[in-house]
């Protein structure tokens, strides 16, 4: 590490080091609830059985609805639109996250981003309340403009980990934000999933439940985002671009510097590319699996809830056991193994018999395994390969792919569906996207592209 690194990662005591980092894992804790409560288990369901209703689908929870429904000119089938709404959502985060980022690293209010971006799609995540009947567009617009506000706060949420950590630290440090994330999102989730099961023992009908639920996930991601807001503290800003005018316009000119600068740190780039290809995987892996349970292989909510809670809490358990593996191995060996791993799992998941209860259980122990080990390391591995001073854009670049708005895998997994009206050649179809990742992960030398970073 050089001097210079050096001082700005030691101008604080170790203790003080500690505080920030526990009160940083607790925006995990808030807004991992919205990805897991909303985008990962009861949108989709919810979605396809409004939209098919208004495609004239019927009612049944269990239809596989192939029928389209037209949005801006374009007929979209039912079952897929949750996949083309994700997709959406990262291609204009593609467009937002770059500047986003720019101005995170030039206003040095990294915290005061975060929260405003966090209670701003708490807010519009709120409107899926009234996702009901056969009234889908306002649940589309929401779904969308929410996750995209939700990647606007993690980018700052992402640099602040460069700010409070050492490199030492790092892998750590990532590994409890996660695991955090999954027990905050899995308890409200143990929660919403048992009102949505005993809906009638408490005079609500099945949908209802699930709307509620829905709103609750924003009002926890709004609620626990105060903690990190009141306990973190802003630090200066670092090697910005000396330009002039309004923060927005100097965010710009801040960009395009990064953006000519890139290529010469090509091993961050090839990281880049290898996560985009994986961790989209992982993303749509993650989304569609209450959707391959219920309308692939016919499983009862019972099932589906188990499973889904099963995954919360063993992930939390799979993300500490890699961070303590990656001290003695290295995250970047605990990525490659990760990535193998997720090529077996998605080529099996294909073959998972229907009904088969035992076999949907242990392949959510798989995924939850590696889930969260892969994308805590994932982060903080990444960490250490961006410049001084540009934390904000990098990790804006980052999270364009990250959690609930990949888009390369969920537009795959979509057509596919579409075209064959099945999902299990929708899900194996994602392998593809594993092996472009492992191929392109092979190519990363860690070494260098730390001593590019550190040399910047």
């Amino acid at each position: 590490m050089t001097a210079g690194a050096s001082a700005t990662l030691g101008d604080f005591t170790p203790v003080s080091r500690v505080r920030q980092q526990k009160a940083w894992y607790w925006y995990d804790w808030a807004n991992s609830a919205f990805y897991t409560t909303v985008l990962t288990v009861l949108f989709g369901p919810l979605m396809i059985t409004v939209a098919g209703r208004a495609a004239g689908c019927g009612s049944s929870a269990d239809d596989t609805c192939s029928k389209t429904v037209s949005v801006l000119g374009l007929h979209l089938a039912a079952g897929s639109l949750p996949s083309y709404l994700t997709s959406f959502a990262t291609i204009a985060s593609a467009f937002v996250l770059p500047i986003v980022g720019a101005m995170v690293d030039r206003s040095g209010r990294k915290r005061l981003h975060m929260a405003w971006f966090a209670w701003s799609g708490a807010l519009v995540g709120c409107l899926l309340f009234f996702l009901q009947g056969d009234h889908w567009q306002l649940g589309a617009v929401a779904v969308v403009v929410s996750s995209v506000l939700a990647g606007c706060s993690l980018v700052s949420y992402y640099a602040i980990l460069v700010d409070i950590s050492t490199e030492a630290e790092r892998d750590a440090v990532s590994s409890m934000g996660w695991a955090w994330g999954y027990l905050g999102g899995g308890l409200l989730l143990l929660i919403n999933l048992g009102m949505v099961l005993g809906h009638t023992a408490i005079g609500l009908d099945k949908e209802m439940a699930v709307r509620l639920s829905l709103l609750s996930a924003s009002v926890w991601w709004a609620a626990f985002t105060i903690i990190p807001v009141v306990r973190l503290r802003d630090r200066p800003a670092e090697a910005v671009v000396p330009t002039t005018g309004s923060l927005f316009s100097r965010s710009f000119g801040q960009l395009w510097t990064t953006l000519r600068q890139l290529p010469a740190y090509p091993v961050t780039m090839m990281f880049l590319i290898a996560y985009l290809f994986y961790n989209d995987g992982i993303q749509t892996v993650i989304y569609s699996a209450s959707i391959y349970g219920s309308k692939q292989l016919h499983l009862g909510d019972s099932v589906l809830i188990a499973a889904i809670l099963l995954i919360q809490f063993v992930a939390f358990g799979g993300s500490l056991l890699f961070g303590r593996v990656a001290a003695t191995y290295g995250a970047y060996r605990c990525l490659v193994v990760g990535t193998i791993a997720w090529i077996l799992i998605v080529v099996l998941a294909m073959f998972l018999p229907e009904r088969s209860v035992t076999w949907f259980l242990l392949a959510g122990v798989a995924i939850a395994i590696v889930m969260g080990g892969t994308q805590a390391l994932s982060r903080s591995y990444f960490s250490m390969l961006i410049p001084r001073g540009k934390a904000g854009e990098y990790f804006a670049l980052y999270n364009a792919c990250e959690r609930g708005t990949s888009w390369i895998g969920t537009l795959l997994f979509g057509l596919v569906f579409q075209l064959t009206g099945s999902y299990r050649p929708a899900i194996v179809s994602l392998v593809v996207l594993f092996v472009l990742g492992l191929v392109f992960l092979l190519r990363v030398d860690t070494d260098r592209g730390v001593r590019e970073a550190a040399r910047a």
